[in-house]
């Protein structure tokens, strides 16, 4: 059951400093061998989706895939080696509470990554 939940993200380039803008992401939620495509996006000019990833109220209790194409917006900068080191970063996460909303940032540069909670 939904409460007052919804998911966003933000993309931000540790080695450039700034918002990452053009970053593809696709949202799936998983149920044991069961994969449901939830929602695909693209990072805007704030290294945000212009919508959030589920609105609030619509977010349900369960594990959530969230995955970042970070060699493909890392390459229109030359800097990724070839092959590159980070291709595609998923992060797989839990809701336990759908009654706070829940942004998970990815800080991320060609060569590491981290991610936390936020509110």
């Amino acid at each position: 059951m939904a409460g007052q939940a919804g998911l966003s993200t933000h993309v931000l380039d540790t080695a450039r400093g700034c918002p990452a803008a053009g970053v593809q992401i696709e949202l799936v939620r998983v149920d044991g061998q069961n994969r449901t495509s939830l929602k695909t996006a693209t990072t805007n000019a704030d290294g945000r989706t212009d919508q959030p990833l589920i609105e609030r109220g619509a977010l349900e209790k369960g594990t959530y895939e969230l995955t970042f194409h970070v060699a493909e917006y890392f390459s229109t900068f030359g800097a990724t080696a070839q092959p590159p080191f980070l291709d595609i970063v998923t992060l797989r996460f839990t809701v336990g509470d759908t009654e706070a909303h829940y942004h998970i940032p990815l800080l991320v540069s060609p060569w590491s990554y981290s991610t936390y909670r936020g509110s």
